[in-house]
């Protein structure tokens, strides 16, 4: 209910009551549109890039062909569709114990706030005088020569001292004077309140975000169990699309991503209202990190290093074990040596389907030094007549057609999860198969 100072030489707190907050939407609590709003702009953001997709808007900045995205992710998109709304479901859920953890937002203590940082402020200018003192400066004979012509610099240096300043305040019927907050102080509090102490709790609000997801995203990574159980069906996706960014087991979905963000909310102390645009936020970076596209323009891809291209690598094979940070910083990918330092996987990629390598079904092989153009057709024709009169060459491509075919999907899986995580198989997604 009320809350008074004792009347000293600080200006004393003013009483406030509470009261339940209005809703921005009548009819529906903050809270509820708090659970609504991350999922609205998820399926709006991600479909506003799946038509770019779709109709192939801006193929220049593909960090993917489409070819690669229809060939290369190991699940249909109707299934990462499902496992992203029963992740939202769970999300949901948990936001709603969440809000009755939380209780009822109210309002009615803003002034009390304000006059609290005033006192801060009030009690900080007793500094002054020493400060300047260490420096050879008199402070109060300066304020003395100042005080009619600046009485506000004058008081600061005094070291808080304003007797100019006076209110009167009632407690039981009756008036007493009491000191009074300069207009400066004031402005100041304000600006506190309002300003740096919510961008202080989102600064605290993303620190908790990046430090959990990272470890834990890198958990899921260097322990097999925890990869081959939980994490290994992210990477199903090896190019990623924006509404596949939440695509994950269920699991996973609600250590790394819902119960990270609630752990964040309630460290920071931050309103529901705050929270509201934390979470949108996040999900919409979150989306934009799994766009498939490295836009000149997008303002999210440039804030930070930590956008889609550099999101993109992670899910690369030569990647896999680094740039583990997301959604916000790279700090630290970069603190623990896991920062991708291989240079651009796109342009490599680039290189090697333009190189000239036996058996590329798409592309053009090109003789040099000379300019004859060798065509997938003719080169398959050559590989027949050179089968018809060399037998040893038909036995020859018969074992290494029986060794690939042997080996196939699953044997190279093996060797990466091999080299990734020591002896095993569906390391990277890939289920097992009986031989």
């Amino acid at each position: 209910m009320a809350s008074n100072a004792t009347y000293s030489e600080l200006p004393p707190l003013p009483a406030y009551t509470l009261k339940p907050l209005p809703p921005l939407i009548p009819g529906l609590p903050d809270e509820y549109l708090t659970l609504a709003l991350p999922i609205i702009a998820y399926w709006v953001v991600s479909g506003i890039f799946h038509v770019i997709d779709e109709l192939d808007l801006f193929p220049q900045y593909r960090l993917h062909t489409p070819t690669e995205v229809s060939s290369r992710n190991r699940v249909s998109r109707w299934d990462v569709f499902r496992d992203v709304v029963v992740q939202q479901i769970v999300q949901t859920i948990f936001g709603i114990a969440l809000a009755y953890i939380d209780g009822t937002p109210m309002y009615g203590k803003q002034e009390y706030d304000i006059a609290w940082w005033a006192q801060k402020i009030r009690l900080a200018q007793k500094a002054v005088p020493m400060v300047l003192a260490t420096v050879g400066v008199d402070a109060k004979s300066l304020a003395g020569n100042l005080g009619s012509s600046n009485p506000a610099l004058a008081g600061v240096l005094a070291g808080g001292l304003y007797p100019d300043l006076v209110q009167v305040v009632w407690s039981s019927g009756e008036g007493h004077a009491a000191p009074a907050f300069a207009p400066w102080e004031l402005v100041a509090a304000k600006i506190v309140h309002h300003a740096l102490v919510p961008a202080f709790q989102f600064f605290v609000a993303i620190a908790v975000v990046d430090t959990w997801q990272y470890f834990l995203h890198r958990a899921m990574h260097m322990n097999k169990w925890l990869y081959t159980t939980f994490h290994s069906r992210h990477h199903r996706l090896y190019v990623p699309y924006a509404y596949g960014a939440l695509y994950n087991h269920p699991v996973e979905g609600f250590l790394l991503d819902t119960l990270g963000t609630g752990v964040a909310y309630l460290i920071s102390g931050m309103t529901v209202r705050q929270s509201m645009i934390f979470f949108t936020a996040s999900t919409i970076k979150t989306v934009d990190d799994h766009c498939g596209y490295s836009f000149p323009w997008d303002p999210l891809q440039h804030i930070t290093s930590n956008n889609a291209g550099y999101h993109d690598i992670h899910h690369q094979l030569a990647g896999i074990k680094n740039n583990f940070s997301q959604p916000f910083f790279t700090f630290w990918d970069t603190l623990l040596g896991t920062k991708w330092t291989g240079g651009s996987l796109k342009s490599k990629r680039a290189q090697a389907t333009s190189a000239p390598v036996g058996g590329a079904s798409n592309a053009n092989v090109t003789k040099s030094p000379t300019t004859t153009v060798v065509t997938s057709k003719a080169l398959s024709s050559e590989v027949i007549n050179t089968t018809k009169r060399v037998p040893t060459t038909k036995v020859k491509s018969g074992s290494a057609r029986k060794r690939s075919t042997g080996s196939g999907l699953k044997g190279f899986a093996d060797r990466v999860g091999d080299s990734l995580h020591g002896k095993g198989t569906g390391v990277l997604g890939v289920e097992n198969r009986s031989r």
